[in-house]
């Protein structure tokens, strides 16, 4: 499947000649997948985790963001496929067009995969995800070390909902738990939600 294809739902969903957003004509991919955390303050404020596979980032909406802290499970909703280019973008969406909001990049980095099947052999990251369970390495600004996503409910073929939990893998002493989003700063421009929405305003 191609990447215009894999993009489909994400194109259909949006209107180029009002959004900012890109459109995935073109992105390099380094020797390391990458990854992306993103807080949306759309109709819900929320965070937007992107892990690159193969040449789209696979995404999730996470109500709560991610956390540094193993006790802490967090829900993750997919949703569709995004453009590689998508890593580095920030400013507001208008209103009226899906995800009509403001959007900054909290993380952003490489990952390196670490599924592998009861044996120890790796397994295809890709693949890992469709069977529902994943381990990977972040190597962002803000999150380091291994993290699990594991599909709970629903799936290709469930008539219900899918959606997945992202945990912080290891154990241990606690790490840090989500930041206040709307104290956050971006990673790529150091500004808050109010400071990308106000300068958009300005424009």
């Amino acid at each position: 499947m191609g990447e215009q294809d894999r993009l489909r739902e994400y194109h259909g969903k949006r209107d180029f000649g009002r959004t900012k957003e890109p459109q995935g004509r073109s992105a390099a991919s380094g020797a390391e997948p990458r990854f992306v955390v993103q807080i949306h303050d759309a109709s819900t404020l929320h965070f937007d985790f992107r892990l690159q596979v193969g040449d789209v980032l696979k995404s999730w909406s996470i109500p709560k963001g991610p956390s540094g802290d193993p006790q802490d499970k967090r829900l993750a909703v997919p949703t569709e496929d995004h453009p590689l280019e998508y890593e580095e973008f920030e400013g507001v969406i208008p209103q009226g067009e899906y995800g009509g909001g403001t959007v900054i990049v909290w993380d952003h980095g490489s990952y390196e995969p670490l599924s592998h099947d009861r044996k120890g052999r790796p397994v295809d990251f890709g693949e890992s995800l469709e069977r529902g369970h994943a381990r990977f390495r972040l190597k962002g600004s803000k999150l380091h070390g291994e993290y699990a996503m594991t599909r709970f409910r629903g799936g290709k073929d469930g008539d219900t909902e899918e959606a997945w939990l992202l945990v912080k893998a290891g154990g241990g002493a606690h790490g840090h738990g989500t930041p206040d989003p709307r104290r956050a700063r971006s990673v790529s421009s150091g500004r808050t939600l109010a400071q990308v929405a106000a300068a958009a305003g300005e424009q």
